[in-house]
């Protein structure tokens, strides 16, 4: 089933030649991982961005579930979707608990709920609540805030999680240690998730469908191995390095 559909979607910033996102088209299936993957520039952080309406499309329609988000108001709209970036944004002020449950505030919830949902998203990051829900952000590790910024965008249980390069200013260790939690967090809520990226194995390690984009051009979208095999053009090939990967498979 179709979760989020681009229709034809252009960003054109005033003064600019050329659209920041060119006429982009693909549906991303419910309950998967997408990747938008490309380089610097290539367009794919606005794309995502136009999904909460961070940034609003010049042309073309975005929908979900079938319905036309530029019908929607877009705070109720960014309510129902997870936001994840690369600076976690932790208020340093706050404990754990606390920065958790900022966006449960708009529920409604009861003060003894929030606190249930903050000590289960706790252990759905493989956080043990007793010992980590009165820390302060300063106290942890990156890696350990990153899981407390996906424990935050999960708390009103979005069906949908826009992450932006969200391990990219992790080492190496670490960064694939977070892959791999993202993974097994997935097997439990099954989300659909957009995530920007540049890192090709950290593309090919996670998601289930590539978008790949290039000076706003969606160039090629397929799962992993049909773009490793079957490459669009000289473009995906190197910048994938289809050729390195094959010879190392063989």
């Amino acid at each position: 089933m179709v979760k989020i559909a681009f229709q034809e979607v252009t960003k054109q910033y005033p003064g600019s030649n050329n659209p920041a996102v060119d006429a982009v088209t693909f549906d991303v299936q419910e309950g998967s991982i997408c990747m938008l993957l490309g380089t610097s520039g290539s367009g794919k952080t606005t794309l995502l961005r136009m999904v909460n309406r961070l940034i609003e499309p010049t042309s073309g329609k975005i929908l979900i579930d079938g319905h036309n988000i530029l019908q929607e108001d877009p705070i109720a709209l960014r309510r129902r979707i997870g936001y994840v970036i690369q600076q976690v944004g932790l208020f340093p002020h706050m404990n754990i608990a606390e920065n958790i449950r900022v966006t449960a505030q708009i529920t409604g919830w009861s003060k003894p709920r929030m606190a249930e949902r903050v000590d289960e998203l706790l252990r759905l990051v493989d956080m043990d609540p007793a010992q980590y829900r009165a820390r302060f952000p300063r106290q942890l590790s990156g890696g350990q805030q990153q899981r407390i910024g996906l424990a935050r965008a999960l708390t009103i249980d979005p069906a949908i999680l826009l992450m932006d390069e969200p391990f990219g200013a992790l080492d190496a260790i670490t960064r694939e240690r977070m892959q791999g939690e993202l993974l097994r967090i997935q097997r439990g809520v099954r989300k659909t998730i957009l995530f920007v990226t540049h890192d090709v194995e950290e593309a090919f390690r996670i998601g289930d469908q590539i978008a790949v984009m290039s000076e706003g051009k969606l160039v090629q979208i397929g799962t992993p191995i049909e773009i490793l095999l079957h490459p669009a053009n000289e473009f995906v090939n190197k910048l994938v390095g289809a050729d390195n990967m094959l010879r190392q498979l063989q």
